[in-house]
């Protein structure tokens, strides 16, 4: 290549990085907890917005469905020139052998619930709104629907590891290695560290007063005497945690599911120059990167090369059995409106990949909402870094999302998510946003979403330096009694330099029985209690267990309002009380459209406003533009709602709606031109919870408007029949 080009290319790639203009968090947050948080595309102008149609494919021309369309996409997908669409008409694909898009091209539908793409063979839909089906009881072909990578497991080539000579400093731009032959201006490669564990005393009350494998930074969910059924190891003497494989006694399995072994510290980096051992980078080291930790930089090679400018856009997808849409070793590529349903592992998964954004997207209804791994909406794993999910709905899934052995420099913004959930204890609240999971994620930001809860588990490892910055965190799910381990916010053993600045916690007037802080946070006693604003340093494996003393004394809590207290409470170290507007974005996003901005304000006279995503999922727009009816399936207005379920293995489609007080009611389905096709219910009923199942008939497949009067209200609902 000429050397020309080479500079050139450097030379652009130090311009964009210094024109960046990124918020800065001041003295809200300390400089080892703050980011510079340029996620996505946000570095090169956003998403773009293509116009050159390779080839529009019609349904019609496999059957609407009725025939596999996997190898006539994907034959597409392999003929389109880089920078142009793949198109797919609206109706029905069946997709039974995942897609892969390998280079920096565009597969675009006609829109969520106009175009479909459906795995037959794969996860199969719940029965009722309420009732999946064990995957464990079907065979099921385990593959995703959509790749976008190279390939579907790409890995880091570990024989091109290069030790660090000298610390990577957080903030810095630039690290030095052994030796930099292979590495080269473009390439993306993995920076991690080693844990640095060693057997560490436990809190008080931890079983059998055992010790726990711990570093400086990370603490792996592994003790000694290993405590069964809840360790990730198979077996601990003095000198460390194992496994046993085979005959053979070998670091624990769990260390290398989302790093490589005991590397959980690590992020992404695209690499803008070398010069002698030098590399430089497009942007900051997030943490610091420490020689005594056995730091190194390694290479992504041949057919594991990180595919740039691929995007997926405008469809309804269902059904992947192994994830549904992955992002694998994917770079400055995305998702956007995309509903995203009945799937088995993760909805969305973003695997050793960089600046990936997902938005604008309805991700719900996971097929098996139940701990294991099988009902993750979103997820982040093997280092991923920088990426940006906004504006999204998550909901009625087993977690909202997952972060495991990654994060750096991530941004979760502006999502409403709601609604988390295990099948075998639905009154057990799960976590909601969270960077949690496995060992490892930092420097990931929460700014502007809605959610039952913030916490941080501890069930295969910890987090650190995660930042919580004006959301609005309930306490409540929406659809279910929450009975145990009911909180706004929490954090699980291990959390440590956590920072919850300007959000709101709690419901105005719906308060009754809760407290400030649970009462086992003053360090000396485990009466841990439900009903609890703050909830630090628990662990609900271990409920005889002090608080951990370091999530008490390493979290910063400045600046957020709460319903127990109706005020406001600021950090008496900091003296900067001026909430900055956001600590990722310049200005106010256009999503917003006429809304106010920041939505969360715990410093004025109003503390919550209106989040567009939220407002999709209710069905509302305050700035009076039209909604497409049934843009989810559940609609909220107050003291009325109304959701519906469809089977179309058993041909059924199951409708709950709830009112707040007698009405007269007409629920009916129509078609898009208006005309009745169904009249399901009418009369005067009393308030409460009204549910009903009818079987589809001679319905044709297609979209329909579910509409639910009652007095002069009216809610609407698009449905599709399959």
């Amino acid at each position: 290549m000429n050397p020309f080009t080479n500079l050139m290319k450097a030379l652009l790639a130090a311009i964009l990085v210094m024109s960046i203009n990124v918020p800065s968090s001041g003295a809200i947050l300390p400089p080892d907890r703050a980011a510079a948080w340029v996620p996505g595309l946000m570095s090169t102008g956003g998403i773009p917005n293509r116009t050159a149609m390779y080839t529009t494919l019609q349904a019609s021309a496999y059957g609407n469905g009725s025939q596999d369309a996997s190898a006539g996409i994907q034959a597409a997908i392999d003929a389109c020139p880089v920078g142009q669409v793949v198109g797919l008409s609206a109706g029905t694909f069946t997709v039974n052998n995942y897609l892969l898009i390998n280079k920096g091209i565009t597969l675009r539908g006609a829109g969520p619930g106009k175009t479909m793409l459906q795995k037959t063979n794969g996860a199969r839909p719940r029965t009722s709104p309420m009732q999946p089906v064990d995957p464990g009881t079907y065979a099921y072909d385990a593959q995703p629907v959509i790749i976008i990578g190279p390939n579907r497991w790409p890995k880091v080539d570990e024989s091109t590891s290069q030790n660090l000579t000298a610390d990577g400093s957080q903030g810095g731009n630039s690290v030095t290695v052994a030796n930099a032959a292979g590495f080269a201006l473009g390439q993306f490669v993995l920076l991690d560290e080693l844990s640095g564990a060693s057997w560490q005393p436990t809190p008080t009350g931890f079983p059998s007063s055992a010790q726990v494998w711990k570093g400086d930074r990370v603490a792996w969910n592994m003790h000694l005497p290993m405590q069964q059924w809840q360790d990730d190891n198979s077996f601990s003497d003095a000198t460390g945690p194992y496994d046993m494989n085979g005959t053979a006694r070998t670091p624990p399995n769990a260390m290398s599911w989302f790093s490589r072994t005991d590397r959980p510290t690590c992020e992404i980096k695209e690499v803008a120059s070398v010069n002698g051992n030098t590399i430089t980078f497009t942007t900051p080291l997030h943490i610091s990167y420490r020689k005594s930790h056995m730091a190194q930089l390694t290479r992504y090679t041949g057919d594991n090369v990180h595919v740039k400018n691929a995007g997926v856009e405008d469809f309804t997808v269902l059904g992947g059995a192994d994830g549904q849409v992955r992002f694998e070793a994917a770079a400055y590529c995305w998702a956007r409106n995309i509903e995203n349903t009945q799937w088995i592992g993760e909805g969305f998964a973003v695997n050793n990949s960089f600046r990936v954004e997902i938005r604008d997207s309805y991700i719900h209804d996971g097929s098996w909402p139940e701990p294991g791994g099988a009902g993750y909406a979103i997820s982040f794993a093997d280092a991923a870094s920088e990426i940006l999910v906004e504006n999204n709905i998550s909901i009625n899934t087993c977690k909202v999302m997952v972060v495991r052995s990654c994060g750096a420099g991530s941004v979760f913004g502006y999502n409403y998510t709601d609604d988390s959930w295990d099948f075998d204890t639905p009154t057990w609240v799960e976590v909601g946003i969270n960077a949690s999971h496995m060992a490892g994620p930092h420097h990931v930001l929460f700014e502007g979403n809605y959610s039952q809860n913030a916490d941080n588990d501890y069930t295969h490892g910890n987090s650190v330096y995660i930042t919580f910055f004006r959301n609005w965190l309930s306490g409540q799910r929406r659809s279910f009694t929450d009975a145990a381990n009911v909180r706004a916010v929490g954090l699980a053993y291990g959390s440590w330099w956590f920072s919850f600045i300007g959000n709101v916690l709690g419901r105005q007037g719906q308060m009754s029985g809760w407290v400030y802080q649970d009462p086992a946070m003053a360090g000396n006693n485990a009466n841990w209690r439900d009903k609890v604003i703050w909830k630090l340093g628990y662990d609900p494996e271990r409920w005889g267990m002090y608080a951990d003393s370091q999530t008490l004394s390493t979290t910063i809590r400045h600046g957020n309002f709460d319903y127990v207290n109706n005020s406001i409470k600021w950090d008496s170290t900091i003296s900067d009380h001026a909430l900055p507007s956001s600590l990722y974005l310049t200005s106010k996003p256009a999503f917003f459209g006429c809304r106010t901005w920041p939505w969360v304000q715990p410093e004025g006279t109003t503390k919550v406003y209106s989040l567009p995503a939220k407002d999709r999922f209710d069905g509302l727009d305050p700035c009076g533009n039209q909604i497409e009816p049934g843009s989810t399936r559940t609609a909220n207005k107050p003291g009325l709602s109304l959701r519906y379920f469809s089977n179309p293995l058993m041909g059924t489609i199951s409708i709950s709606y709830t009112l707040d007080k007698a009405s007269d009611v007409r629920l009916a389905i129509f078609d898009l031109s208006g005309r009745l096709v169904r009249s399901l219910a009418s009369g005067t009923q009393a308030a409460g919870v009204y549910t009903l199942s009818y079987r589809r008939g001679s319905m044709p497949n297609g979209v329909y408007l579910l509409q639910l009067k009652a007095g002069d209200r009216t809610l609407a609902r698009r449905t599709i029949v399959l």
